[in-house]
């Protein structure tokens, strides 16, 4: 219920009125189903957009922080995060990796829709990044189709130096499934870098082949 609530009256309404959202190809979502959804990253409202257009529910894998942090804030985080059914991963342990991609799966083998950034943070130019291959591997153990989407104006929405969220046009566009087979395990590096080059070509983004953290931390 809440999930509908914060999408339909106390969340959606906001965010429709501030990205006045365009949206293209969303006839490739399928009707139920599993599938994931695998868009590229340029903000913290990226999650929420998605889960605005799409009429089905979209379950995010959250970092565990999310749900334990204090302060008003952290007390916000963790009722969205509750009420709309995001999952808490902890990225700490030496299984963090595993746990993820278990937990993934699970959201899909119940029929369901898991969203999920393989860049693995927000892009920190606008550029999009390597891929993580967790995506690939999720998507080759379930047989979920993949739909790749492209976001863009949120980072415009939701600057990273920024306190407040102001007005910007959003734009997100699904492209059509791609599906992975089970059989070629030793070709995830490549079919995640043709994910990602997917995501390239359509947002007309340049592409930096490494990770985003990588590049933040040099």
């Amino acid at each position: 219920m809440w999930y509908w609530l914060l999408k339909h009256v106390l969340v959606g309404p906001v965010l429709r009125l501030l990205g006045r959202p365009e949206i293209e190809g969303l006839h490739h979502v399928p009707a139920d189903g599993p599938v994931i959804i695998a868009a590229n990253h340029l903000a913290v409202v990226d999650s929420l957009y998605l889960c605005l257009v799409v009429d089905r529910p979209v379950t995010f894998l959250a970092k565990q922080e999310y749900f334990t942090a204090g302060g008003w804030r952290g007390r916000l985080n963790r009722f969205v995060m509750n009420a709309t059914g995001q999952v808490p991963v902890d990225r700490t342990g030496g299984t963090a990796g595993s746990d993820s991609l278990t937990a993934a799966a699970r959201i899909l083998e119940s029929g369901g829709i898991w969203g999920i950034h393989p860049e693995g943070t927000r892009s920190p130019d606008g550029r999009i990044y390597r891929g993580r291959t967790g995506v690939i591997r999720v998507a080759m153990q379930t047989g979920a189709p993949v739909i790749p989407v492209v976001l863009s104006g949120t980072d415009r929405v939701n600057s990273r130096h920024r306190r407040f969220l102001r007005p910007a046009k959003v734009r997100i566009s699904f492209g059509r499934p791609r599906y992975f087979l089970p059989a070629d395990q030793g070709g995830v590096r490549r079919a995640t870098d043709e994910l990602m080059a997917d995501l390239v070509q359509r947002s007309g983004r340049p592409y930096v082949d490494c990770y985003a953290t990588t590049f933040k931390a040099a």
